[in-house]
């Protein structure tokens, strides 16, 4: 492994403290700068919590919810909100503060914590568009087997995740301070071939290899629907208008929350265009956390099963009226 500079680029103002985790005054963001991200890492806080808290509610009181492609949304709902509690506090602290308040340890856990519980979104987002995509193509009844699968895809999206999320606590690459120095990341500024491979290895495997899965899988269910709504007219337009919006939703959703930041860190990783300034590397940053508010509102109404269990959850019903698989 190449040895690292520790860099920080911390950078409120804050001339009485000095030293490699001390904020930075060149190129900051003003006071006001960092009362916007306040405000909106709070109000993501808050939805992205009672967005998450509902959809385990939900899935708690109706049993009908326990299939195996739903423990993988469920899995989701728990990514989110691990972020929500453990992660986005922190940051929202300091950008209140105008500065990080936890130190380089603290710095780390939040870079590590964060990239693991992303990257299980991402993967679990993948799968899940993949298991709903044999299910369409392959329907058989439900049996044990399934639920052993769905747990070994669980359990196979955080192994996956630690997988990529380690190897910066272990010398390939670092966790640190990233954009207006209230958040941290992995140090995509550094530019010695050991930062530039894991950025790349981390841009390809878990960004871009869960969009092809997620394209490919929702592209093939909407070939299938076409396909079967050419035999039966009157039944498969609504089901093909339907499988198009969440098509379109889910890819949309993903590129708006997900690809803004792994520009940006290609960018700063390989240096192509100069350095980046705060204000900018802040927003793919908010956007990538905004996704745990996005999540659980377009799988709640994309999920037939979902959208009915928590419509009697809000008319206080004990069951749902007339479930229908996705």
């Amino acid at each position: 492994m190449v040895l690292q500079t520790r860099e920080c680029n911390f950078s409120t103002p804050d001339t009485s403290v000095r030293g490699p985790w001390a904020p930075q005054g060149p190129g900051g963001m003003s006071r006001t700068g960092h009362t916007v991200v306040a405000v909106m890492l709070g109000t993501i806080l808050l939805a992205g919590v009672f967005g998450n808290s509902v959809v385990f509610l939900v899935f708690v009181k109706y049993r009908s919810l326990r299939t195996p492609i739903n423990l993988i949304l469920l899995n989701i709902s728990l990514s989110d909100i691990l972020v929500c509690v453990f992660g986005t506090p922190l940051s929202f602290a300091a950008s209140l503060k105008g500065r990080w308040l936890l130190g380089e340890r603290g710095c780390e856990w939040y870079g590590f914590a964060n990239s693991l519980f992303g990257i299980v979104s991402l993967v679990s987002l993948s799968v899940l568009s993949y298991e709903r995509y044999t299910v369409v193509l392959q329907p058989t009844q439900v049996d044990v087997s399934y639920f052993r699968k769905a747990w070994f895809c669980v359990g196979g999206s955080w192994l996956y995740a630690l997988f990529w999320t380690l190897p910066p606590l272990l010398g390939w690459s670092r966790y640190g301070p990233e954009g207006p120095g209230t958040m941290c990341s992995v140090q995509w500024h550094l530019r010695s071939p050991a930062n530039i491979s894991y950025v790349l290895c981390l841009f390809i495997f878990c960004l871009l290899l869960p969009l092809v899965v997620m394209v490919y899988s929702y592209g093939r269910i909407w070939v299938a629907v076409r396909r079967a709504g050419r035999i039966n007219l009157l039944t498969a337009q609504r089901r093909e208008q339907h499988i198009l919006w969440m098509v379109l939703s889910m890819v949309s959703c993903y590129m708006l929350c997900w690809m803004p930041y792994g520009i940006i860190a290609l960018v700063a990783t390989l240096g192509r265009l100069g350095p980046i300034s705060p204000a900018v590397s802040v927003v793919p940053s908010i956007l990538a956390k905004f996704s745990t508010v996005v999540n659980p509102v377009i799988y709640m109404f994309f999920n037939n099963q979902f959208y009915r269990c928590f419509m009697a959850f809000v008319r206080c019903q004990k069951e749902p009226e007339s479930i229908q698989g996705e």
